[in-house]
């Protein structure tokens, strides 16, 4: 995907980032893909929390299709460095 798109979903991780500090975390956008699938990586206390899936798609998936409804799709890439 283009630049623009990386942009476009920076800002929209930029709206939710304060909700995800003020708990201890944080969010990273890893790739996005010709499909529309955006990939992050949850940071900090994100990592292990419970409603983490809830968090990623009623939260972040939610936000970032407000500004790029193209995106068909975001998931989560784990690592054990958070």
């Amino acid at each position: 995907m283009s630049t623009d798109w990386n942009e476009r979903i920076e800002q929209a991780l930029d709206e939710i980032r304060p909700f995800l500090r003020s708990d201890g975390g944080d969010i990273s956008l890893v790739d996005v893909d010709d499909e529309g699938r955006v990939t992050v990586r949850l940071h900090g206390n994100c990592v292990e929390c419970k409603v983490n899936q809830m968090t990623l798609k009623n939260g972040v998936e939610t936000i970032i299709k407000k500004h790029i409804p193209e995106v068909s799709e975001v998931r989560e890439i784990r690592s054990l460095l958070s």
